[in-house]
This record gives C-alpha cells, sequence and structure tokens, in this order.
C-alpha cells in the first residue's frame, strides 16, 4: 500500500510538491481553503497536471476523509501556524512539513540556505549569480521557485532562500553553507513572539540540522552572540574574515573588489556582496571571477533598484521594504543628498523610533500615503522632523517628489501594500510604469 500524502494548499510550492510525490510514488490528497472559483488562473495548468496524474483534489475546505490515514502533510509557506488545519494536523498527530524540507529529503543537490530578516532575496540571486560562472546553481525557496520543482534535476547546488515560516517546518534539512544576513523584529504575530522568530531561523544552523559553514553578520550582536552555539562560522562586515577596508571589500586579507566597482549602493548591499564572495571562496572560486561576476549583477526588483534618472533626479523603487527595518537600510544608502521619501501603505504598528532616527539624519522631504499616514505623521513629528507632505496616492506624491527638484526620489515604504495594492510588487510596478511616463 501506498503511503499517503497530504498537500496544504493549491499554491505553487504545494503543486510542486504534489507532483515531486506522485513522481516518488505517494498517493497525493491537495487540501484548498478557498473555493475552486478563487484558485489564481495561472496555477490551473499545474492543477491539471498533477489530477492527470492521480492527485485527489479538494476546494473550499479541509475534510476529515482527505486528512485521515496521512503519513505527513507538506505545508505552503502562506498558511500560518495557528490556522485551523495545522491545529487539526497537530490534534491528529499528523507530522508537518515545509515543502523545502521535502525538497531536500528527495534530491542529492546540496543547498546553500540564505535567510535573514532583510536582504535575503538580493544575497540569494546574487550568490547564484556569482556561483554560475563554474557551477549550476539555480535559486528557488522563498525567492518565487520552490525546490521541489528542482529536486530530480541535476544541479551543482540548490541556493534556496528560506523564510522563517519554512525554516520553522524543517527537522532534517541541512545545507552545506548556511547563511544569515540580519535579524530585526518581523512577523512576530505570525511566530507568536521574537524568541519564536529566532528560533525558527536558528533551526537551519543548529543540531541535528547545522551545516558544514556558518555565515553570520559580525554586526549584528544578536548573531554575534549566537555564533558561539554555531560550528564552522566565517563572519561577514569582519576586519578578520570579510569586510571593508580602504574602500574595497577584502577576503581574509585578499581583495576582492573596489567598492566603486560595486553595482549595488549601500552599506547593507556591500553586506550582501561580502555574503557572496565568501560563500564563492568556500566553493574554491577564483577572485577574479568572483568579481566579474558581481559587477555583471543587477540588483532584483523592487530592492533599491535604480529606475531611472530625469532632470537630475534618481528615481529609486524599493517596494520590497514592506517594514520600517528595511526602509532604514535604504534611507541609511543616501548621505549628503537631497532625498525625497515615499513612505506608508498597511501599518504593520512595529516601533518607528529607530526609523525616525534615520529620516532625521538622511532625508529632507518625506510624502505620506495610505492607511498608516496618520501615525507615520504622528511619530515623525514626536521625533521632530516636520517636513512632511500627505497625498491620497502613489502617483500624486510622486508628481509632488518631482516639482521639490531633490537628487533622489526613493520609494521605501515601511509598510505592507494591501490598503492599495495587490502586493509589493504591483506597487513597485505602479511606481515604476508612472516614472518611466514621465
Amino acid at each position: 500500500m501506498k503511503n499517503k500524502v497530504l498537500v496544504l494548499g493549491l499554491s505553487k510550492s504545494g503543486l510542486a510538491a504534489a507532483k515531486l510525490a506522485l513522481n516518488k510514488g505517494f498517493d497525493v490528497y491537495i487540501t484548498e481553503f478557498k473555493p475552486a472559483d478563487e484558485i489564481r488562473e495561472e496555477l490551473k495548468p499545474l492543477i491539471e497536471e498533477v489530477k492527470a496524474k492521480g492527485a485527489e483534489i479538494e476546494c473550499g475546505g479541509h475534510s476529515n476523509n482527505f486528512i485521515n490515514g496521512a503519513s505527513f502533510a507538506i505545508t505552503s509557506p502562506g498558511i500560518p501556524p495557528k490556522s485551523e488545519i495545522i491545529q487539526k494536523l497537530r490534534e491528529k498527530n499528523i507530522k508537518i512539513i515545509s515543502e523545502i524540507e521535502f525538497a531536500y529529503l528527495n534530491t542529492k543537490t546540496p543547498f546553500i540556505a540564505i535567510t535573514g530578516t532583510n536582504g535575503k532575496t538580493t544575497t540569494t540571486s546574487l550568490v547564484s549569480h556569482i556561483l554560475s560562472k563554474r557551477f549550476s546553481a539555480p535559486v528557488c525557496g522563498n525567492i518565487g521557485v520552490p525546490p521541489c520543482t528542482l529536486a530530480e534535476e541535476k544541479q551543482d547546488f540548490l541556493v534556496c532562500e528560506v523564510s522563517s515560516y519554512q525554516a520553522e517546518m524543517t527537522e532534517k534539512f541541512k545545507a552545506k553553507i548556511a547563511c544569515w544576513t540580519n535579524f530585526t523584529p518581523d512577523h512576530i504575530d505570525w511566530h507568536g513572539g521574537l524568541e519564536n522568530y529566532f528560533k525558527a531561523k536558528a533551526k537551519l544552523f543548529l543540531p541535528p540540522q547545522e551545516p558544514e559553514f556558518a555565515v553570520l553578520n559580525s554586526s549584528d550582536e544578536r548573531l554575534k552572540e549566537f555564533a558561539k552555539e554555531c560550528k564552522n562560522v566565517i563572519f561577514f562586515d569582519d576586519e578578520n574574515d570579510c569586510g571593508i577596508k580602504d574602500e574595497a571589500i577584502f577576503y581574509r586579507g585578499e581583495k576582492i573588489i573596489s567598492l566603486e566597482d560595486c553595482p549595488l549602493v549601500g552599506h547593507h548591499n556591500y553586506q550582501n556582496i561580502m555574503c557572496g564572495i565568501i560563500i564563492a571562496k568556500l566553493l574554491g572560486m577564483k577572485n577574479e571571477d568572483i568579481k566579474e561576476r558581481i559587477m555583471s549583477f543587477k540588483a532584483p526588483e523592487h530592492r533599491l533598484e535604480k529606475v531611472r534618472v530625469m532632470n537630475g533626479i534618481t528615481f529609486y523603487n524599493d517596494s520590497k521594504a514592506t517594514n520600517p527595518e528595511a526602509s532604514i537600510v535604504a534611507i541609511n544608502s543616501f548621505n549628503n543628498q537631497d532625498v525625497a521619501l515615499i513612505l506608508g501603505g498597511r501599518d504593520k504598528n512595529t516601533d518607528l523610533t529607530e526609523m525616525c532616527r534615520s529620516i532625521n539624519q538622511h532625508i529632507k522631504t518625506v510624502l505620506l500615503i495610505g492607511e498608516a499616514a496618520e501615525r507615520f505623521e504622528k511619530n515623525l513629528l514626536k521625533n521632530g522632523f516636520s517636513n512632511i507632505i500627505k497625498e491620497h496616492t502613489l502617483e500624486e506624491a510622486v508628481d509632488k517628489a518631482i516639482s521639490l527638484k531633490p537628487d533622489v526620489i526613493l520609494l521605501s515604504p515601511a509598510c505592507a501594500s494591501f490598503d492599495m495594492f495587490n502586493s509589493y510588487e504591483h506597487r513597485g510596478d505602479v511606481f515604476k510604469k508612472y516614472v518611466l511616463s514621465k
């Protein structure tokens, strides 16, 4: 008798896991909370494919008929730990794993895992780009490509962006190299507290899941302390391992690249580049090849992405900054320039003190939009910043910012997008399209 596997959600990652499970000979049952008419159109060909291979699918709820008898369940990152289906599975003692865990258990390809509150997408993309000079090392994970789609392919490495949601549902996933970019408060409601959020990511670095090498941020106090619990640690932003000296990035005394040759701006991006250098060096790449690949890299969309220069104004799209910590990183990238910052969206009600401090140091004008505008204005005024303009739409904010003739117009909202847009990508696309239409 075949083992029964329950897949939670008709998502891209859920369908990829279902397809891999079918290929491995499992009986696959996919259960989706949404009704059938709400399933995204682009997923329908994949749904038909897994149905043709024998998957059973239900929509509009989770029936006991699908749940009972499952050997284990594979969850999608979009399903909260407090959701009814997760609770029901736990009551029935059915093991729940992430799609990343299932891919790991069904591939011989070693993983390079990248996690962190901010910077992981850029770092994942950059690492893959550098390694592709010598290896086949595609990106996967939280970046949008389910690792289950690559598990049966012949690759040298899988460069996997791992979110805290995905990490929490792993038990055996063990990376060859794991990198933690930084740690700041985020997803606290999801994990039920800051410590649970930290522990979810920390699993990737501790027994029984510890990697061969741990790449950690020396300038993050929490991670520097955590490094004492890890094996084979290589630090970035560190004078001994990999850091900045004489306007260049060095790895253990060897100059790799001058800052002026780096295509990404801001210290946070130099940190991302350091992560890429360390991983490439650990895998035996030559300095000149690493430098060449860094120089040819283009920033991912919506992450401090340079959109255009028009009449002396440089426009940056940092729509991916959905929390204040991410916006601080972008804000701190600009020194001695007249910067107009567009902030606001759906408020996450996180503390704004540090962001207000950065704005005071680096920003000339703040333009506020969205549901968060009132609270952001109140906090800015309380922290001594008063050059504030409120607009109703993103387009109006862009127009007003252009009229001020600053050096830089920066969209870095520090908020979720769902009050005005479908996603942070949609928000960034609207910004870029409008700016490029000028």
